[in-house]
């Protein structure tokens, strides 16, 4: 019985360093954090290609507050607001949310042959009231 009461009182000595590895794990996380900030910035620097301009992007500005924009194909939400708001930081643009689209590339014949564009993903950002993002004016 002995043997088995020292192996009950160990564990807990166990248990206590484990709990001071997780806490020194955190704080190197947020210093690695802290130094990859400046690489998410320049990664959100390329996350939007190009903004989308049609008769229906046109269509939902006026109408919805948002802007349609091309983005990259491993982009999420996350990524297209930090990005919106990185862009546009100046003029204090703020985002209500973002919609992802996957765009099938269209299958096209080129005489005999047969051939299909590329797909692509587009966000539409919907901005809060009182901001906007006027293309025109920036150019």
């Amino acid at each position: 019985m002995s043997a088995a009461k020292k192996t009950a009182a160990e564990k807990p000595a166990a248990k206590k360093t484990a709990t001071k590895a997780p806490k020194a794990a955190k704080a190197e996380k947020t210093a690695k954090a802290s130094a990859t900030s400046a690489v998410d910035e320049s990664r959100l620097m390329t996350v939007l290609l190009a903004p989308v301009v049609s008769e229906k992007a046109t269509f939902i500005s006026d109408k919805h507050n948002q802007v349609v924009f091309r983005v990259r194909q491993d982009a999420d939400k996350r990524d297209v607001k930090a990005a919106v708001e990185l862009l546009w930081k100046d003029k204090k643009v703020e985002v209500a949310g973002v919609r992802m689209v996957n765009v099938r590339g269209k299958t096209k014949r080129f005489g005999v042959f047969s051939g299909k564009r590329r797909n692509w993903k587009k966000a539409y950002v919907s901005l809060k009231p009182g901001t906007e993002i006027n293309f025109a004016q920036e150019a």
